[in-house]
């Protein structure tokens, strides 16, 4: 057991599942084609219960995020030596937990013409396109995240180790409520992982990667979850 592996499993674990179920929901000739947005949130929140709990048994601390990454460091007792190992960890469980996702879809991907579904399944786009109210609202969706989590661990835990069910409850509470406008990354290694693997992957008749707004999903949760570090810190 290891910290670097425990992020790495957990961040996969977490991918393979919320990236799988927008796979179910997007792509075409799927079981679970169209079947809306309650399933997407409901799936996600289960991929952070599974990804938290695994990566806290092999080791990890459950952050799965560089964000929270970061706003433990700042304002919690988690040593900066290993901030660079973790976020490694997280990108690195990402863009392999996506092309796992992409492989057990892959004939869906193929069959599927709509290059913006496509894109979905690894990445986030928002709904109405404006940077700065998108950016806002990753601030807000990952603030509400850090915020939450700190609250409802243990005082002892205090940040840095997650709890898997109240996280994954809190999670969907987000996708529910503040979800709608961008698809709440509310994680960068989550956006920004999948999005290099959809660029690099041979997907059929796949658009462009949208790097314009992949910074939005990068920058935003960062903020948000050092501003709700500071926040519980004065709490």
């Amino acid at each position: 057991m290891s910290p670097f592996l425990g992020e790495f499993v957990g961040t996969a674990l977490l991918i393979i599942l919320g990236n799988g179920v927008v796979a179910n929901v997007v792509l075409d000739k799927t079981k679970g084609h169209n079947s809306g947005w309650i399933v997407i949130t409901f799936g996600w929140a289960m991929a952070v219960f599974v990804g938290v709990f695994a990566s806290t048994h092999l080791g990890g601390k459950g952050h799965l995020n560089p964000a929270v990454t970061l706003a433990v460091a700042w304002f919690a007792d988690f040593e900066w030596n290993n901030v660079l190992p973790y976020i490694a960890a997280q990108f690195a469980g990402a863009f392999v937990g996506s092309v796992i996702v992409w492989l057990a879809y892959k004939k869906h991907f193929d069959v599927t013409n709509n290059g913006d579904a496509k894109l979905a399944v690894f990445c986030t786009h928002p709904a109405i396109h404006h940077n700065g109210f998108n950016l806002v609202t990753e601030i807000v969706g990952t603030f509400i995240l850090v915020l939450g989590a700190a609250l409802m661990s243990k005082p002892e835990i205090k940040i840095g180790t997650l709890e898997a069910l109240p996280v994954g409850l809190l999670v969907l509470a987000i996708g529910l409520s503040l979800g709608g406008p961008t698809g709440y990354a509310i994680n960068p290694a989550r956006d920004l992982g999948p999005r290099i693997a959809h660029f690099l992957l041979p997907i059929s008749n796949k658009r462009n990667s949208d790097w314009s707004y992949s910074w939005i999903p990068v920058i935003g949760p960062i903020v948000g979850g050092l501003l709700a570090a500071w926040v519980f810190t004065l709490l």
